[in-house]
Parts: C-alpha cells; sequence; structure tokens
C-alpha cells in the first residue's frame, strides 16, 4: 500500500510497506544531502533490515558462529558423560541412561558441524564451553535443560543466517540437529518434572 508523499525541500519521497521502504521520487536529482542525512545515503536503512540484521552475516561472520556452536555441543557432551556417570540415587538410573543415549548424539551433532566449518573453509575449535558441575541431581538437569534452551535459540537463528546466504544444504543438517536437541529438551524437563520452556528467537 503506498502511503502519503513525505516532501523535503522539492525532492519529494514516498513510503511504501508501513514506511520500511523509501524511494526517492525525483528523477532529476537521486538524493539530496538532508534526504541522505535523514535515511542514510541512497541508503534507505527499512525497518525490515534492521529488524533481521542478525540473520545476514557473510561466510566468515557464519564460520565463527557456527564454532560457537561446535563449542556448545563439546560442552554437553562433556556434561551429559560426566552428569551420566555421576548421578547418585535409584530414582535417577533410567535418567542417567537417557544422558548417555544424549551424549552419543551430541557427539553426532559435533561431526556434522565440524564438517560444514570445513566446508566453508573453516578450522573447527578445540575449546568447549564451560561446564557447570554439582553433587545435586537436580541441578545437573537444570545446568542440561538451560543448555538445551539456548542451543535451540541459537540453531534457529543459525538455519536463518545459512538459508539467507543460500546454504541450504548446511539448513538441513541443523534443522536435522534441531529436531533431537528438542527431544533432549523434553526428556530433560519431564525428568525434572516441568513444562518445556518456552524457546524466545
Amino acid at each position: 500500500m503506498i502511503l502519503p508523499k513525505l516532501v523535503w525541500g522539492k525532492h519529494p519521497i514516498r513510503v511504501f510497506r508501513e514506511y520500511t521502504y523509501v524511494q526517492i521520487v525525483s528523477p532529476q536529482r537521486l538524493c539530496d544531502h538532508k534526504v541522505a542525512e535523514t535515511f542514510g545515503i541512497f541508503g534507505i536503512l527499512t525497518k525490515k533490515e534492521t529488524m533481521s540484521k542478525d540473520t545476514h552475516v557473510n561466510r566468515e561472520q557464519l564460520v565463527k558462529l557456527l564454532n560457537e556452536d561446535l563449542s556448545r555441543e563439546f560442552q554437553a557432551i562433556i556434561a551429559y558423560v560426566v552428569y551420566s556417570q555421576t548421578m547418585k540415587g535409584a530414582a535417577y538410573n533410567h535418567i542417567a541412561g537417557e544422558l548417555e543415549l544424549h551424549a552419543a548424539e551430541e557427539l553426532s551433532h559435533a561431526l556434522l558441524i565440524a564438517k560444514q566449518i570445513d566446508y566453508l573453509n573453516g578450522t573447527p575449535t578445540t575449546t568447549p564451553k564451560e561446564v557447570k558441575m554439582s553433587d545435586k541431581a537436580e541441578d545437573m538437569l537444570r545446568f542440561d535443560l538451560d543448555n538445551e534452551r539456548e542451543t535451540i535459540r541459537n540453531y534457529r537463528q543459525r538455519i536463518k543466517q545459512a538459508d539467507a546466504l543460500s546454504e541450504f544444504a548446511l539448513g538441513e543438517v541443523l534443522r536435522k540437529i534441531i529436531a533431537q536437541e528438542q527431544d533432549h529438551l523434553v526428556d530433560l524437563a519431564d525428568a525434572l518434572g516441568v513444562d518445556a520452556p518456552k524457546i524466545e528467537d
């Protein structure tokens, strides 16, 4: 829908789509200085672009972000391995077994992410994010739950970034990973007797 003209001196501009797109109308001058100062030279920064600025990254930035994801996968592997072997009490025997399965799945995720980093001409990191420790089984499960929620949130963003770069194969790999991460989230929430937490993008 075309909204009313805005006029700056002799150079009117039209605003479309709820002021998210600006077109210089004057054919004589593409942009005068005052319009350039206001909207950015030829720039016309849109609301839509501002809202999605985190989606648009270059390949070098994507590699850096994937390495952060890989560090989280290493964190998850270590946490699941350690927690599954140190949980005490008969009530947690079955849960410990589930965590062992999670550890194996997180390793497969790490391998997939490392392969994608290599494909993008990056070098996979070898450094995990910090693993929290506790002697209480419930604390361990909450640490895992928080980590899974953060992982899913980041993978959602990474899928958008991959698709924006037309790296659709990477997007599909991440979609398969995120499906398992969501299963882990539900398993952990069930073990704690709570609802699966809402994940904000």
